[in-house]
């Protein structure tokens, strides 16, 4: 079954990518359009996760990355309309110029071909990814894990229908309905059909795909995002970023796992922090000097570099911004990283020293979202370097061809 289905899907990425901008996006809004109209069967079959994620005893955090309401309906049909506006980066020129032997040269993009996404919880990422390859040019082979396998499907046959309506291949997406996680596998050695694949997931998942994968791998890795308060920070901003870092969301990537406070100012701040997170049950575990401010629980090692995910918090006091860097370029994921700071000084000396895919003056680590950047989705968050890194968007999900136009020449 698996492999008619990608033979499917590699005959079929040869038409989607010469297909041309306003059928992609007339195929996009017939998307957003159906969406709308079976919200109810999409709140239903997403209900139905749910309870299975409650008996199952799965935490809060990710219980919320599965629910599907009709705010998450709406945000899922406004991110494929601003999928829709965007510019159609396939065919887009990156470079042209004209050899001393008058072979004019042209460096184009091209989509990659056929893109396989294995994810874990979030139903969302069934629309995102589909639309984000769609609008590039790229088939889409997407497999969700068993957590939300009854919003997936559902998800997964509205496309369908869209694509149908359309008059396009259904085979310009693909779902993968069975939650048996050896075909995951069967994924990564697909090499003949799949060009890349992008994980989604927990720390396992990650690690089993980067061992086992002979396709190149875009890895959206763990979350170990901090917020450092330095000793020039404003007070009020600091705890707002803070509380809003850590709890806005607590189940997702860019939420942030580890506070850094300067120590010149740590007794004020943490004491008002100590307030705001006794609100949201927050549990603080704190290094040896933060014990001493407020009641916690004491950290170790392993709490440096762990993704939560849920109400917990790590705490460290720190001497200045070089120790911050340092334990943040030690322990962090190279996701998110932020700084709350009054001193050009030292937000310049923190952006160019950390090594993150995304790296903030005076803001939540929570706005690392491809929405939130302008990309209407995205298709994951790049912690690696190649071949991009941070919020995925289209354009990303790309790559570039050589056109040279001559008129006889030989060599």
């Amino acid at each position: 079954m698996l492999e008619n289905m990608f033979k499917a899907a590699r005959e079929a990425s040869y038409e989607l990518m010469n297909i041309n901008s306003s059928v992609k996006d007339k195929a996009l809004a017939k998307i957003a359009e159906l969406l709308d109209k079976n919200r109810q069967l999409i709140k239903t079959e997403n209900a139905k996760d749910v309870a299975y994620a409650r008996e199952r005893g799965i935490s809060q955090g990710i219980i919320d990355r599965i629910m599907l309401d009709d705010k998450r309906i709406d945000g899922m049909i406004t991110a494929v309309h601003e999928i829709i506006a965007q510019t159609d980066p396939v065919g887009k020129i990156v470079d042209g110029y004209k050899r001393p032997n008058g072979l004019y040269i042209t460096k184009v993009k091209v989509p990659l071909g056929v893109v396989g996404i294995i994810f874990e919880a979030r139903p969302n990422v069934t629309i995102d990814a589909a639309a984000l390859c769609l609008k590039s040019g790229n088939v889409s082979i997407l497999k969700g894990g068993k957590e939300a396998i009854h919003s997936n499907i559902c998800l997964g046959r509205v496309i369908k229908e869209a694509l149908k309506g359309s008059g396009l291949p259904e085979a310009f997406v693909n779902i993968i309905e069975d939650t048996d996680r050896a075909l995951v596998m069967e994924m990564l050695k697909a090499k003949e059909y799949i060009d890349i694949m992008i994980p989604r997931g927990g720390d396992s998942l990650i690690k089993f795909c980067t061992e086992h994968s002979l396709i190149p791998l875009v890895k959206h890795d763990a979350g170990v995002c901090h917020v450092y308060i330095d000793e020039f920070a404003d007070m009020d901003m600091a705890v707002a970023i803070a509380v809003n870092a850590k709890c806005q969301r607590v189940g997702v990537c860019n939420a942030m796992e580890t506070l850094l406070v300067n120590e010149k100012i740590a007794g004020t701040v943490l004491k008002k922090l100590e307030t705001a997170y006794a609100e949201y049950n927050v549990e603080i575990r704190g290094c040896e000097k933060t014990q001493k401010i407020i009641k916690c629980v004491p950290a170790t090692d392993e709490d440096w570099a762990t993704e939560y995910l849920d109400y917990i918090l790590s705490v460290k006091i720190v001497k200045d911004v070089d120790e911050a860097v340092a334990h943040i370029n030690r322990y962090g994921s190279q996701h998110s990283e932020s700084i709350v700071t009054e001193s050009y000084t030292n937000s310049e000396r923190f952006l160019d020293r950390v090594d993150a895919a995304a790296v903030y003056v005076n803001a939540s680590t929570r706005w690392t979202d491809g929405g939130e950047f302008g990309l209407g989705a995205e298709i994951g968050i790049s912690t690696q370097k190649l071949h991009c890194r941070g919020p995925m968007g289209a354009d990303d999900l790309t790559t570039t061809k050589y056109r040279i136009y001559g008129h006889g020449q030989i060599k």
